[in-house]
């Protein structure tokens, strides 16, 4: 009889330790912040004005050339693969636009939805708009009490507010009401609007005060 005592066995194959991705055999990333370019996507798709690479530089904290160069790819990417929207560099920023060979559903959508009633938020804000114009979005939502950029987002696409240049010290966008407005309202001139004042509390001049 031989006096060597046998091996261990083969160690069995049980796969990726639990704290790996079984895909990739790697640590997932559970706890950090999302990478590059999901940072970028997601940014540019609720911006309302074109960013400029240094802005999203600075907010996702990343060397501008890097992002320079992802933003590009990102661009490239969509057009390549035939994405209904483009990534666009104008106005010396980045931004979402329809692809232009997609610009005739985009304007039947709107033009179908215009025959739609509009929600309570979107009349509530136009009311805000219509009776203190010019204003601001940040405006609209002290007086609202609530975040009115999708609600006003689908104003201006519907034709019933538009921009007005911008406020001297914050520069942020003022909005009014349009011709189309007074078209849909029936009415010449915004001093055609129903006196509001028998509709606010007493106390509304105060109550206005303390959202500022």
């Amino acid at each position: 009889m031989s006096d060597v005592a046998p091996g261990p066995g083969p160690t069995p194959d049980t796969g990726p330790a639990p704290d790996t991705d079984p895909a990739t055999g790697t640590a997932p990333d559970t706890g950090s912040e999302p990478g590059l370019r999901a940072g970028l996507e997601a940014i540019l798709l609720v911006v309302d004005e074109p960013v400029a690479e240094i802005t999203l530089a600075q907010v996702l904290d990343r060397p501008v050339a890097e992002v320079s160069q992802v933003i590009r790819e990102l661009s490239a990417e969509y057009t390549g693969a035939g994405r209904g929207f483009d990534l666009r560099e104008v106005a010396g920023g980045w931004r979402f636009y329809t692809r232009a060979e997609c610009a005739p559903l985009v304007e039947r959508f709107v033009r179908d939805g215009q025959q739609t009633r509009l929600t309570q938020a979107a009349l509530e804000t136009l009311a805000v708009v219509a009776y203190r114009q010019p204003v601001s979005r940040a405006r609209v939502a002290a007086i609202r009490g609530v975040n009115s950029d999708g609600v006003m987002r689908t104003l201006v696409t519907r034709g019933l507010v538009e921009e007005a240049g911008t406020e001297p010290e914050s520069q942020a966008v003022l909005y009014r009401t349009s011709s189309y407005f007074l078209e849909r309202m029936g009415l010449r001139e915004l001093d055609e609007l129903p006196e509001l004042a028998p509709f606010l509390p007493d106390d509304m001049e105060s109550l206005e005060e303390q959202k500022q």
